[in-house]
C-alpha cells in the first residue's frame, strides 16, 4: 500500500474537520495488517475515535480483538457511523457516544454508558484535542485559551478520574500528546502548552498508578493526515504539510495506530510513563 500520498490544497471552514470530505481519504489501516489477538476481549474507550488517528486506533484495536466505545463531537456523526461499521466488519462491538467533552456532566455520562454496555473498561485512550493557529501571540483570546485547555487537558483529567474506578491491574491508559510538546510551535502556543501538560500528566500519573499495576503511556505524533489539519490550515499550508520532516511527507493514521496497539498490549508490560514518537524522523528530547 502506497502511504506517500500527495495532499492537494484544501480547506474546511468548520471545526472539527470531517474525514469524509477530505481528499485523498486518510489511510486508517494497511490492507496487509494482520491481527494476532493482542487485545482479545478487551474493552477500549477512545475519545475522538470517529476519524483521523482515533479511527485508525479503533480499527486496529478491533482487528486485535477489542470491543470499542467511541466519543465524538455531534458534528462528526457521519464519520463516527463509518468507524462503527468498520469495527463491526471486524466482528467487534462499537458504542458511539456523541457530546462535548468540555462539559463535566457529559463526561459522567460517557463512563456511565460504557459501564452499562460493557460492565468494565480495560483501555482508555485520551485522544480528543483541538487547536486554532494564531500567527500573533496577542491574538490568542481568553475564550480560545479556555476552550483549548478545557478540551485538551481538563477533559482528559476528568475522564481519567471517572474511568479509573472501573479499571484494574494490567489495564492501561494511553494519551495522545504531540511533537510540539517537545519542540514548541510559534503559531500553536496554547495547544503546545496543553500537550506539554499531557506529557507531564502521563509521567506523573504513571508513577501514581504503579501500585495498582495500571500502565500509563503516551504517543507523540508528528504531522499526520487528519481532519484537524484541513480545518485549521490554509490551502497552501495543507499542500506543504509534513514535507519539512526528514521523511519529507505527511504521515498516515495507519502509521501511528500500531504504536497504540503496542502500548495497549502485553508486549509493553514493562513500559510505563513513556512517550513513543511517531513523527517522520524528527529527533526530539524524550
Amino acid at each position: 500500500m502506497n502511504l506517500e500520498l500527495e495532499t492537494p490544497p484544501q480547506h474546511q471552514d468548520e471545526q472539527p474537520g470531517l474525514e469524509y470530505e477530505m481528499h485523498p481519504q486518510p489511510i486508517y489501516i494497511r490492507n496487509d495488517y494482520v491481527g494476532s489477538g493482542k487485545l482479545e476481549n478487551k474493552i477500549a474507550l477512545i475519545t475522538g475515535g470517529d476519524s483521523g488517528i482515533g479511527r485508525a486506533v479503533a480499527v486496529h484495536f478491533a482487528r486485535e480483538g477489542a470491543d470499542l466505545a467511541i466519543v465524538h463531537h455531534p458534528r462528526e456523526g457521519e464519520d463516527a457511523r463509518k468507524t462503527k461499521r468498520l469495527i463491526e466488519t471486524e466482528g467487534r462491538r462499537c458504542l458511539l457516544i456523541a457530546g462535548d467533552l468540555r462539559n463535566p456532566s457529559f463526561i459522567r455520562q460517557v463512563i456511565d454508558q460504557v459501564i452499562s454496555e460493557y460492565q468494565h473498561l480495560n483501555i482508555l485512550v485520551n485522544n480528543a484535542a483541538n487547536h486554532v493557529e494564531q500567527k500573533e501571540f496577542a491574538d490568542i483570546t481568553d475564550q480560545q485559551l479556555i476552550e483549548t485547555f478545557e478540551l485538551n487537558i481538563l477533559a482528559l483529567f476528568r475522564l481519567t478520574k471517572r474511568a479509573l474506578p472501573h479499571m484494574g491491574a494490567y489495564d492501561c491508559i494511553i494519551n495522545t500528546t504531540s511533537v510540539v510538546s517537545y519542540r514548541g510551535s510559534k503559531a500553536l502556543i496554547d495547544y503546545a502548552s496543553t500537550k506539554g501538560a499531557v506529557t507531564a500528566f502521563t509521567r506523573s500519573l504513571s508513577q501514581h498508578l504503579v501500585e495498582r499495576s495500571i500502565r500509563v503511556n503516551a504517543v507523540a505524533p508528528g504531522p499526520i493526515w487528519t481532519p484537524l489539519i484541513v480545518s485549521t490550515k490554509t490551502e497552501k499550508e495543507v499542500a506543504e504539510f509534513g514535507k519539512d520532516t526528514p521523511l519529507e511527507r505527511v504521515g498516515q493514521p495507519a502509521e501511528v495506530a500500531p504504536a497504540y496497539v503496542f502500548l495497549a498490549s502485553e508486549d509493553a508490560s514493562y513500559i510505563t510513563g513513556q512517550v513513543m514518537h511517531v513523527n517522520g524522523g524528527e529527533v526530539v528530547n524524550s
